[in-house]
């Protein structure tokens, strides 16, 4: 299953391994953390990589500590977060963090929540930790489908694919992970819309130069790539794009289909989207009986507030109605998640929005 990639690579990739004052910070071979562990997986094995670190080497965090706006953290303007909102409680899950760590367990009022964000794909997806009944953690483990992250869940030992959102090897093989809806935008966006969030401590317990991007500039040139993967060169193979997911499918959408209108509604597999957004953000909700009857309106101007309808309803980035009949009501997240757009065909049949 593992195939030999350069010194240099593996060179770059083993430097997360290293220098951490945490247990965590352990480097193990994955394929013999568990020898029992089911050699069944339900993706090509041919086309899974070992990144190098191996299980744990990229240390997951667990119940991070986290910081206030007022406080000094290394977070600039244009720096890309992951924004969760539960009630009054909001916080920020920075890539300059994720880059280094790609999964946060965290607890957040009654969520336990798995921040998973691989640095190669751009994905970042918001999991229940929930599985079954039973609380996990998930870790690293080292292993890359489609150059994409692989956690696997400390309960069961089992792999996850992060894109396909499923359990892809071991005793939970064909579970689906429940979605937890994650906005990803610009800090400057993000602590304007919500001035009382909270930001991850830098002080992780790992000694990590973070603010420096540990892949030189991957995510900017369309030419480098560290492991296989197929391309589809509809589109520049690393601008980011909003994936809208149904089963096997996907339609994937551009900033630049936001410029003008700031709204798409449309169909895709036989249900309703709502597409919002502009050059910081995009998102989109899943319109049912409840909501399908709406008109809305982008009415952005810098606040949480970025929907308003025809009954005078006020809606946040959440999808949240936050003031009008409706309040305390929510509207149905779409299957959804930004990512590099090279990640999205090497997994699902993709359309490309055209407006």
């Amino acid at each position: 299953m593992k195939k030999i990639v350069t010194f240099i690579i593996c060179a770059m990739l083993c430097q997360f391994s290293c220098s951490s004052s945490s247990t965590q910070d352990q480097n193990t071979d994955p394929d013999n953390e568990n020898p029992s562990e089911p050699s069944i997986w339900s993706i090509p094995i041919a086309d899974i990589f070992d990144g190098g670190p191996g299980r744990d080497g990229i240390p997951a965090l667990e119940n991070p500590g986290f910081v206030s706006v007022e406080d000094e953290f290394a977070l600039l303007d244009g720096d890309l977060i992951l924004g969760y909102k539960n009630g009054d409680d909001i916080r920020a899950y920075q890539h300059i963090v994720l880059d280094w760590h790609e999964i946060v367990n965290d607890n957040v009022g009654d969520v336990s929540i798995a921040v998973t964000y691989c640095p190669l794909t751009g994905t970042g997806i918001g999991w229940n930790r929930v599985i079954n009944g039973q609380e996990t953690t998930f870790g690293v483990s080292g292993l890359l489908y489609n150059t994409n992250l692989i956690p696997f869940d400390r309960e069961t030992k089992s792999n996850w694919a992060q894109i396909l959102n499923e359990s892809v090897n071991g005793e939970l093989i064909g579970e689906k992970a429940e979605l937890i809806s994650l906005v990803e935008t610009d800090w400057k966006t993000w602590r304007t819309m919500y001035p009382t969030t909270k930001a991850l401590s830098l002080n992780t317990g790992f000694s990590r130069t973070y603010g420096v991007y540990p892949y030189v500039d991957y995510k900017t040139n369309n030419d480098f790539f560290l492991f296989p993967v197929p391309k589809d060169n509809r589109l520049p193979l690393k601008e980011r794009i909003l994936a809208v997911i149904d089963e096997t499918d996907a339609r994937a959408y551009r900033f630049t289909d936001l410029v003008s209108e700031n709204l798409v509604r449309e169909t895709f597999k036989g249900k309703e989207y709502l597409v919002v957004g502009n050059g910081n953000f995009m998102i989109s909700f899943e319109l049912d009986a409840n909501s399908e009857g709406l008109q809305f309106n982008y009415v952005f101007n810098g606040s949480e507030i970025v929907l308003r309808d025809n009954e005078n309803n006020e809606w946040n980035i959440f999808g949240e109605a936050v003031s009008g009949p409706r309040f305390g009501q929510r509207l149905k997240s779409a299957n959804a998640f930004m990512g590099y757009w090279f990640s999205i065909p090497a997994f699902y049949t993709t359309e490309i929005y055209n407006n």
